[in-house]
Parts: structure tokens; sequence; C-alpha cells
């Protein structure tokens, strides 16, 4: 199973950057996908989750500006972020819960795709 993101680059504050995550490989059936983000010397935090059946909890601080979806059949997963803030930052991981066959279920992560937001 791969988890291939993109959609990052550089973008003043106040701009709009929309990421992309496609799950391809060997997979019965995926479930919570989600986005989380990572800057240097700090821990991987979440930034949003979406359930199959399109359920989404966000962190408090992108709350309002970020929308998490979902298409499932393709496989696929969104992150429209809007607004930007310096501290949107980081490295962004698209994370999958992953379905193998009925008795095997596992987590994968995706590359990072870079988020830059200059002042």
């Amino acid at each position: 199973v791969q988890l291939q993101a993109s959609g990052g680059g550089l973008v003043q504050a106040g701009g709009s950057l929309r990421l992309s995550c496609a799950a391809s490989g060997s997979i019965f059936r995926l479930d919570d996908m989600g986005w989380y983000r990572q800057v240097p010397g700090k821990q991987r935090e979440l930034v949003a989750r979406v359930s199959r059946s399109g359920s989404t909890n966000y962190a408090d601080s992108v709350k309002g500006r970020f929308t998490i979806s979902r298409d499932n059949a393709k496989n696929t997963i969104y992150l429209q972020m809007t607004s930007l803030k310096p501290q949107d930052t980081g490295a962004y991981y698209c994370n999958a819960d992953v379905i193998l066959d009925p008795w095997t279920q596992r987590a994968f992560w995706g590359q990072g795709t870079l988020v830059t937001v200059s002042s």
C-alpha cells in the first residue's frame, strides 16, 4: 500500500493551498484517514482526520480555515487550506487506517509534502 501526497508549496500568509493524498495497492477498505504536520524538533501533530462516512475532526488551530474531505471511489483525501499563517508551515503527512483483509488492519504513512507560509 502506498500513500502519495501532493500539493505542498510556498505561499504568502493569507493564501490558500490544497493537498491531496491518494492511496493505492492491495486495499480491502480504507477507514479513517488524516493529515498530520511536523516541524523540526517537534512531534508530529494531528491537523485533521476524516472517517469513511465523512465525519471530521480538526486541530483547534485550523478550525474554520482548513477543510478535509475524501473521495472513497478514488481512495483519496484532500485538505483545503485557506487563510494560511506562518505557523502552518511544516511537513504535512498523510495517514490512513487500511483494512488489508477481513482480519488485518494497519496504519500507513505517506511521504511528507512541505508547506511553507511566508509572512
